[in-house]
Formats: C-alpha cells, structure tokens, sequence
C-alpha cells in the first residue's frame, strides 16, 4: 500500500517585493514520517516552515492538507503546531499551565487540562510533581520537553520544528535527539523539522529534503543522499567527501582529467566518452602498503592528523596541491608519521559518479 500524503507542495513560490524565496517547490510529506528541511542560510527551509504552517501564503502554487485545500487558512485554524527556538513559553506560569495553555484557549475543563498535562508530562519523562513547578526553575532540555509537551497538548495532526536545539550545548542536544526521534515512534504524529545540522537531520529522520537557494537540491534517506548525491553542492553539504574530475574514454576506461590519480577500471552507468566528478568518501580510502593495489591509486604526503573521538581524520597533500582527506578507525591508525609520503588507494565499488550536467 502506498504511503498517504499528509502535506502536498505543489509548484509552490513565494516572494517577498522583487526577490524569489522559493522557486516551484514540489515535495509529498507523508504521514507519520519524520522529514528534516535542511540547508544553509538563507536556502528557503524557514520560508517554507512558514508557509506550512500557515504564516504566510504561498505567492502561486497550492498546498493540501490530507487533501484539503489550504493555502489561505491561518496557522490557528490548521490541525498543526509548531515548536519554535526560543520556545516560547509563558515564564511566570507553571509547567503545568504552560501545557494546558492551548486547551484552555479551546474551553477544555480544567480537570481534563491536568490529566491531559500529566500524561505528557510522564510520556516526555518529566516528573509528575514538576506540574506545580514555575517553569523557569527548570533546566534547558527539561523546558524543551515543556515545549514539547504543550505542541502535543491538543493532538496536532502535524507538529513543525524550527531549529528548537540550536541553543542546546552538544550534549544535551544530543541527548534531546534520541528523544525526539523516540518521541516521533511512540505517538505515530507526523515531524516536520528545520535545522541547519546535517548532524541532527542524518541522526532523526526518515528522509531528508536538502535546500539550496530557493529549491529542493536532493531528498531522500540520509544513506540515498550520503552515498549517491546528484550534485557537488549535495556532495559536499552531506560531509567530507573528495572530488576528482574524470573524464570515460571511448572504450569506458576512466582517467582523472587533472592527473591526480590512477584509475584501473570502467565506471558502470557513466556514458563513454563523458565528463563527471568521481566521488568517495573518507573511510573508504586507505593507506597502501608495499605491493598493495587499489582501483585507484594517489601518491602524495601526510600533512595531518586530527583525533575525532573513535575516528582518526588525515589530510594528505598530492602533487598537484589538491588535499585528501582520510578516516580511519583508531585500531587502523596510520602507523607512520607527519611528512611520510603515503600511496592511497580505494575501489570503485565504493565511488560515486556526478555527471559534468549536475556538479552545481
């Protein structure tokens, strides 16, 4: 059975005066998954949030809520809700008055609003006497889960993240991940988040839509994008990656266009006697010994190490001045030195192609 479609964007603009936000935004949200808008500065992904959530209207183009039009209807009329950066919250209320805000606004009575406030309390892993307690008194992660609790308060259908543990330190923000995507598992509810962390998008989501200037450059899992990006920008926004320009001769043998590497091989899929970028990535690059062979083969010197807990990262410089980053597990550490003149060497069952057309 195919996924139903909670959210559709279909050919989606906005404006603001003479400058373009979003250009023909198409994109299916389906329910109950969890999909991260990521993106650098400036790309559209709040732009968007805001027209999903309904505080602003699309320029042209129609959004559809489980089928229903919803282009003009304000964000208070739409089964959503959306849990902001700063959070929010009411500072001289309780914690407890702070979740029951929104089903006060509705006419709830107030002993339905406590029962309600103390099943989220217990489903956000916050103590139930903390009901009483004013929310200031309260630490950093334990008012996100407030935060939480008072967007799931009133059952929203949809409940839209913009960047909420930017302002987290990384442990607890790491922390708040794992909850987040629990939290997502345990109520069935449909996440839509923003951040501009690919760490926080790969670490949560079902899928992922990543945003470059106004457009959605790629969507899909976090390993589709990680291990086949369509363009450089993908490429490289999805980690450190390498990037060489080849060129597939007549008969399919490839050759760097630059010199830089040896290649012994065909590259599958890329037409004879194209031009693309040949990506792979860190840890599948390795130190060849003597006698040892790879697909493709770089000589160059080691510039530096730099220890990234159970990883190792190398840099080597090539003759041509290009720089290959390296990782390696700690067990496999390189065992030379700073200086050593070092062969690298990787397959090409581990390469990815991006055709010259779709490098931008």
């Amino acid at each position: 059975m195919a996924p139903t479609v909670a959210l559709r964007l279909t050919n989606v603009v906005k404006r603001f005066g003479n400058f373009t936000a979003l250009h023909g935004i198409d994109l299916d949200i389906q329910d109950g998954e969890f999909l991260t808008i990521v993106g650098p500065s400036g790309s559209g992904k709040t732009t968007m949030v805001r027209l999903l959530v309904g505080m602003d209207e699309p320029s042209e183009g129609t959004i559809h809520l489980n089928g229903e039009l919803i282009n003009d209807v304000p964000a208070n009329k739409r089964p959503t809700c959306m849990v902001f950066q700063s959070l929010a919250l009411f500072p001289h209320r309780t914690v407890g008055q702070n979740i029951e805000f929104p089903l006060k606004i509705r006419g709830v009575s107030a002993q339905e609003r406590r029962e309600r406030a103390h099943e989220l309390l217990a489903l956000l892993h916050l103590p139930a006497d903390y009901y009483g307690k004013n929310v200031m008194q309260c630490s950093g992660g334990e008012r996100q889960r407030v935060a939480l609790a008072r967007a799931l308060a009133f059952d929203p259908e949809i409940l839209f993240f913009d960047e909420p543990l930017s302002a987290l330190d990384y442990r607890l923000r790491k922390t708040l991940e794992k909850e987040l995507k629990d939290l997502h598992r345990r109520t069935g509810k449909t996440f839509v988040y923003i951040t501009h962390s690919l760490e926080e998008a790969m670490v949560m989501s079902d899928r992922i839509a990543i945003m470059k200037e106004g457009r959605i450059a790629q969507i899909g899992t976090a390993d589709e994008i990680y291990s086949a990006p369509r363009t450089r920008f993908v490429a490289e926004f999805m980690g450190e990656v390498n990037l060489f320009p080849v060129t597939s001769a007549p008969d399919g043998t490839l050759a760097a266009r630059d010199g830089s590497l040896a290649i012994a091989g065909t590259a599958p899929g890329l037409a004879p006697g194209s031009q693309a970028t040949l990506m792979i990535r860190p840890e599948f690059i390795r130190f060849l010994g003597e006698g040892d062979t790879a697909d493709c083969v770089a000589e160059g010197t080691v510039r530096d190490e730099f220890a990234l807990g159970s990883r190792l990262q190398y840099e080597v410089d090539l003759a041509d001045g290009r720089t290959v980053t390296v990782e390696k597990l700690r067990e496999d550490r390189f065992p030379g030195a700073i200086g050593d003149s070092v062969r690298l060497g990787w397959d090409l069952g581990h390469v990815h192609f991006i055709p010259e057309a779709e490098e931008s």
